[in-house]
Formats: structure tokens, C-alpha cells, sequence
């Protein structure tokens, strides 16, 4: 059983044909938090030599580094640098041992690393990463390996290179490790990882990634194109517990539900959509909303447009006044997904700041009372239910 701070509100069941899956054990109403877990492994999504133009992190929490002034660096290098004494003894314990020092400054003066895609250094990056979770916390490490991927024969370049680079230049100590295991560690890794994000920029369309996080609970939700939770990080803004993942619910949903997340921004289209899960996760996407838009024209498909916006026309109006009345349910009455046309989802639920494309979820409920204040899971903007009427 999954809990939440508030109690046990979700299940892990086998659905056939999405395999473990995240259920509703209860009733969930939007905002909730049904979930915050904490990472088994996070590593910086830079390569091993970061261009100059690039902003700093700590190398433990990955804040972003405002002031040069206040940084402490790792004594043992000078590649390293942490926040706070505090952050440099956690990360000295744990994530940036003497020997994933070490590894990464030995990986850094590697030259037939460099000759390969960039990719491969943050590939890299993790190994260490996972071997050191291995060593410091054998536990975590038996958690990473019962998580969903599986080597495939199209990753054994990489996996077979990257084996025998660490072996050479920075085997763990104590620790044997084979091309077997390195390879079911890049597939743990690429179905797994959550992107830890840089703060937003209005100059830039793309956001790029600080960090990848490892997150053992999370990792079980299922993807929905029309997601009903979405999840919240506070890198820079939690006091401590900063990379911690925060899932709350988009809307309200019964008992017995499957809660999903969407793995990208829910403004991308059906072929761009199908694409990118084919290439990253495997798997073509048959949600309510795929079996819709599968058969539309071009036309119909660029209904949202570059910025996320819904380009109204006469049937949309419609479609939204139509939603309105169905959503002035009856009390007892369920409004399930298949209740939330896609217009009425991109009006109410995603975020219309420019170049953001965020995902609003309400503010936890406060004694039961729902919030009438929805959050963008991107930009934190806050948004009043009063503004979208």
C-alpha cells in the first residue's frame, strides 16, 4: 500500500495491459496530495564538462547557486560545488562519496568519452550514481533494480562501451559489476527518471533539464494523455526535502480509479505525442483522448496551437457551455474523465503564461474545504477559479 501524509489513499494493482499501476483506495478530491516520495538517485542532467553559459546547482539538493559568494566547494576537487556545509557533509556521505569524486573527475579527463554523444556522459553520470547507491545504501539499490525496464538488445552499444570505460578508469571498490547489470541499469533508468527542471524563462520555448531524479513510489504511474494528477517540485523554493516529488490531483476522482500523470506537457499533438512515447517509453498510448484525436485530420489536430492556447471556434463554444452543465452535477453524481472534453481540459487545466505549457492542479484542500485557487505545476503561477469564468 502507498500513503500519502494524510493516510493510505492509493493502491498498487497488475491492470492488464498497463501492467502495476496507482489506484484510488478512497474517493480523491482535486488538490489532494496523494503522494510525496523522495528520490533513490538524482544526478545532474549536465555533461562532465559544463558549458560556461550554463547556470550553477548544488551538487546535492540542486538548488540554483544565486550568489557565487556563499558556495562551498568539495574539498577533494574543484569541479564540485554545494550550497551550504550542510549540503557538501549530506552529499559527502552519500551521493558524492570520495569515490563518485573520483569516478567523475577521472570521466572528466577521459578523451574516448568525448568522442561519443553527449547522451552518454549523463549516462554515465548515473552508473556512478547507481553503483555508489549500491555501496552506500544496498537496499535503495535492490528498490532501483525491481523497478520496470529491461535491457534491450538496441542499447548494448552504449551499455557495453560505458561498462568497460568505468571498469578501466574508476571501478567501484568492492563491488562487482557486469555488462549485465549495467545494461538493467540504463533501462531502470530511462523508463524511470523524472527530469528535475530549470526555472522557467520567458526567452526560452524549452525548458532544459537540471537533474534526474529516481523516484521508487512515483515510477508506478501510469502515463494518461489527459492526465487527473500531476506532479509539483519545489527545488528552489522548500525550505529542506527540496527534490521531493508532490503529486496532487487535477480534479476529483471515485474509489477504484487509476490515477496518471502525463509524462510532457499535455499541449503537444496526437503524432508528436505517440512519438515521443514510442522513442522514450516504448509503449503507443491508447487513452481516451488517443482514440480521438487517432482519427482527426491535420486540421482538427492543431486545434491547440504552439503556445497551448485553444483555438476557439463555434463548436468548441459549444463543447464548453455543453461542459459547463455537465459539471452542475447533481449531488452524489460522479464526473468521471470521460467527462472533461479536451477543450473544456485545456481551458480550465493548463496554464496560459507564455511559453510555459504547466498543468493547474488546486491548492490542497484546507479542512476539507476545496480550494478555488489552482497552481501551475511549471511556473507556480496562481490562478482563482473566478478568473477562467
Amino acid at each position: 500500500m502507498l500513503t500519502a501524509d494524510s493516510g493510505s489513499v492509493l493502491r498498487l494493482l497488475e491492470i492488464e495491459g498497463r501492467g502495476r499501476a496507482l489506484v484510488a483506495s478512497q474517493p480523491l478530491k482535486a488538490g489532494q496530495i496523494v503522494l510525496q516520495d523522495s528520490p533513490i538517485v538524482v544526478y545532474s542532467a549536465f555533461p562532465l564538462v559544463k558549458p560556461q553559459s550554463s547556470a550553477s546547482y548544488c551538487d546535492n539538493c540542486f538548488r540554483i547557486l544565486s550568489s557565487l559568494a556563499n558556495v562551498v566547494p568539495c574539498p577533494l576537487c574543484s569541479h564540485h560545488l554545494f550550497c551550504s556545509p550542510n549540503c557538501l557533509t549530506a552529499a559527502t556521505a552519500s551521493s558524492h562519496s570520495p569515490w563518485v569524486c573520483q569516478a567523475l573527475s577521472r570521466l572528466r579527463d577521459c578523451p574516448s568519452l568525448f568522442s561519443q554523444p553527449l547522451e552518454q556522459q549523463v549516462q554515465a553520470r548515473f552508473l556512478i550514481a547507481a553503483y555508489n547507491l549500491a555501496l552506500v545504501s544496498p537496499s535503495d539499490f535492490q528498490v532501483l533494480l525491481s523497478l520496470q525496464g529491461q535491457y534491450s538488445p538496441s542499447d548494448a552499444p552504449a551499455a557495453e562501451f560505458l561498462h568497460s570505460l568505468i571498469l578501466s578508469v574508476c571501478p567501484p571498490p568492492s563491488l562487482s559489476i557486469s555488462i549485465e547489470l549495467t545494461a538493467t541499469l540504463l533501462a531502470k533508468d530511462k523508463l524511470n527518471a523524472f527530469g528535475l527542471m530549470e526555472p522557467i524563462s520567458l526567452q526560452q520555448d524549452l525548458r532544459s533539464v537540471r537533474a534526474y531524479g529516481i523516484y521508487p513510489k512515483a515510477s508506478f504511474f501510469n502515463h494518461d494523455c489527459l492526465p487527473n494528477a500531476c506532479r509539483f517540485d519545489y527545488l528552489d523554493s522548500a525550505p529542506d526535502q527540496n527534490t521531493d516529488m508532490i503529486v496532487r490531483m487535477i480534479h476529483d476522482v471515485p474509489v477504484g480509479r487509476e490515477i496518471c500523470l502525463s509524462y510532457f506537457p499535455v499541449n503537444l499533438n496526437y503524432s508528436a505525442r505517440q512519438k515521443r512515447l514510442a522513442e522514450d517509453y516504448g509503449f503507443t498510448c491508447n487513452c481516451d483522448r488517443c482514440k480521438v484525436e487517432a482519427n482527426w485530420s491535420d486540421n482538427e489536430a492543431d486545434v491547440i496551437d504552439d503556445n497551448g492556447t485553444v483555438e476557439e471556434n463555434e463548436d468548441e463554444e459549444i463543447m464548453e457551455e455543453d461542459n459547463d452543465e455537465q459539471m452542475v452535477a447533481s449531488e452524489g453524481d460522479e464526473v468521471g474523465e470521460a467527462d472533461f472534453p479536451h477543450a473544456y481540459f485545456f481551458v480550465r487545466y493548463m496554464c496560459n503564461r507564455e511559453n510555459c505549457w504547466g498543468t493547474l492542479a488546486p491548492l490542497p484542500p484546507s479542512n476539507d474545504v476545496q480550494s478555488k485557487i489552482l497552481e501551475c505545476n511549471v511556473c507556480g503561477n496562481l490562478k482563482s477559479e473566478e478568473d477562467m469564468c
